[in-house]
């Protein structure tokens, strides 16, 4: 890697990594640093290694607060459903992952399909600055849209009937259903994600070297087996 193109993706000289736990996508938390998992967690820290530059893991409560740093420019790399809104602040490479976007309702709940999801009464769930909080107001006229801070505090909703379903991709919702007594997820699909990496839009001169790096993650495979290690339910390579 040249000196240039080092200090162009990583001019910290350490590699901030954005992530958010509780998403196999991102951070799992294991019980010690060594035992964390989760795609942007070993994608970053590999990225690092190949610039050889010191991995900096910055973790935060959502994927909103990700995103509002990435568009400061204080985040290097980010791992993210690559939308055309994202695309206006970050330069994504190809994306490499795949998963659909449905919804995780309570035991509580009656609803059977996603058919019947807007419904008025209904209050869906969605997390603080994802791409459900954008899509989901003008899919569902009558069901309400409330935002949450943090994974934890769907796991207090839905258990305690605040909200009667939560919307984003199928790989965060198993996670969430193994936490969730009678919860289901919805067969179906309101929509897709997918999941590149991105870097600040004025780096772009470096998306080569990202691209190179997503085609030797993806041969050497360590790309599949850290879908694997985070358990990644639902996602495709």
């Amino acid at each position: 890697m040249t000196d240039p193109m080092t200090r162009l993706l990583a001019p910290a000289g350490r590699l901030r990594v954005g992530l958010y736990p509780g998403s196999p996508g991102s951070l799992i938390v294991g019980d010690s640093p060594e035992e964390n998992k989760g795609l942007g967690f070993e994608l970053g820290r590999a990225f690092a290694q190949y610039l050889n530059v010191v991995f900096d893991p910055v973790v935060f409560p959502t994927n909103g607060d990700i995103l509002a740093q990435a568009k400061l420019e204080k985040l290097d790399f980010v791992f993210v459903n690559a939308t055309s809104v994202r695309a206006e602040y970050l330069a994504f490479a190809e994306p490499v992952l795949f998963t659909d976007q449905t919804y995780l309702v309570g035991a509580h709940c009656q609803i059977q399909t996603i058919a019947q999801i807007d419904k008025s009464g209904l209050k869906v769930g969605v997390s603080a600055g994802s791409t459900s909080e954008a899509t989901l107001p003008k899919l569902l006229l009558n069901a309400q849209v409330v935002s949450t801070n943090s994974l934890e505090e769907v796991v207090t909703l839905l258990s305690s009937c605040q909200i009667d379903a939560f919307a984003t991709n199928k790989a965060i919702l198993c996670e969430l259903a193994d936490q969730l007594k009678g919860a289901r997820i919805l067969e179906g699909a309101w929509g897709r994600e997918n999941i590149a990496i991105g870097i600040p839009k004025s780096r772009v001169q470096g998306l080569p070297v990202v691209a190179r790096f997503c085609e030797h993650i993806k041969q050497n495979g360590l790309l599949a087996e850290a879908v694997r290690r985070a358990g990644m339910r639902g996602a495709q390579i």
